[in-house]
């Protein structure tokens, strides 16, 4: 059986929605996901996707994702600090026993975390959904004894899921997912129970397909971040918006690209009263307790629903 649509949420327009406004009268909420990843060199095979693009085990691809985090992840860290923006990661859980120095120096920061699956080779095609609560579970528990926090936010490893993926993260009390891309605001998803957001996070100004697809110069890159932001920071007056630049330090934080995207974050840091400088659990819950009713109201009135509503009583 066929369905035109996956019912994780309804048509909202986007016109005429009952306005957000952000702490402190701010226009756009704005965070930074790094990706701090961990890819095994020779992981278990997936027959439905395989680790490497090259033959397995690929020791090339490996060492390049092992520089960012030997090198590139420090560099993001020292540049973060300069304009004061906290990182929310997007984090292999795997990592924390492989270079639990960095977990530690994400906290020091005060840095969010947010679960990316255990390891980056590791996809969620096949899983069963004992399986599927095992890799939750791990992330809540592995990140709350190494840092002392609960992990609010969601990104399925390698953006891979199954049909029951969000409607598992909503029941084990996640507030955000990052694995839609349908919005520039964020909006109520259609789980069974709990109040799971749908988090603008992007892969228009994601480094991945900015570097690794489309083969982009970096100037071009700072570029389209500048343009992006400048876009949303005007629609942001009538209503609030959120911008999210995901990275990868073995992408970003190389030396012939660093001092550019520098540049796009001077821009952005130089509208500091205009926007809320924040981490996706920070925008999840205060979306969460000041729109998550009128939201649904809204919906209800103006939008187009595709199935059943899903949504859980707030």
């Amino acid at each position: 059986m066929t369905r035109p649509d996956p019912n994780l949420y309804d048509y909202w327009p986007y016109q005429g929605r009952p306005k957000i406004e952000w702490p402190g009268g701010k226009r756009l909420a704005f965070w930074i996901a790094p990706n701090i990843e961990y890819y095994e060199f020779d992981p278990p095979p997936n027959p439905q996707r395989q680790p490497w693009p090259r033959p397995n085990p690929d020791i090339i691809g490996y060492s390049q994702r092992d520089w960012g985090n030997r090198i590139g992840h420090w560099r993001l860290m020292d540049l973060l600090d300069k304009y004061g923006m906290r990182g929310s990661i997007s984090l292999s859980i795997g990592l924390i026993d492989h270079h639990p120095e960095i977990i530690e120096a994400c906290k020091a920061r005060n840095w969010e975390f947010f679960s990316h699956g255990i390891y980056n080779t590791r996809y969620s095609y096949g899983m069963d959904e004992a399986q599927e609560r095992a890799v939750i579970e791990d992330s809540i528990k592995s990140v709350q004894d190494a840092t002392g926090d609960r992990i609010r936010g969601y990104l399925a490893p390698a953006l891979t899921h199954t049909e029951r993926t969000l409607d598992l993260i909503a029941e084990y009390d996640f507030w955000y997912s990052c694995d839609l891309f349908q919005d520039d605001q964020p909006q109520p998803l259609k789980t069974r129970t709990g109040k799971l957001v749908s988090m603008p996070y992007s892969l228009e100004v994601n480094d991945v397909i900015t570097y690794s697809v489309q083969g982009w110069s970096p100037q071009r890159y700072t570029d389209i971040l500048i343009r992006h932001f400048d876009q949303l920071l005007e629609e942001g007056e009538e209503s609030g918006t959120v911008m999210c630049i995901p990275l990868h330090a073995y992408l970003v934080s190389q030396p012939h690209r660093l001092r550019v995207f520098e540049d796009a974050l001077k821009h952005i840091a130089a509208h500091r009263d205009d926007i809320w400088i924040t981490t996706g659990a920070e925008i999840a819950e205060h979306f969460r307790e000041h729109y998550w009713d009128q939201s649904l109201a809204d919906i209800k009135v103006r939008g187009v629903t595709t199935g059943g509503t899903g949504f859980a009583p707030a």
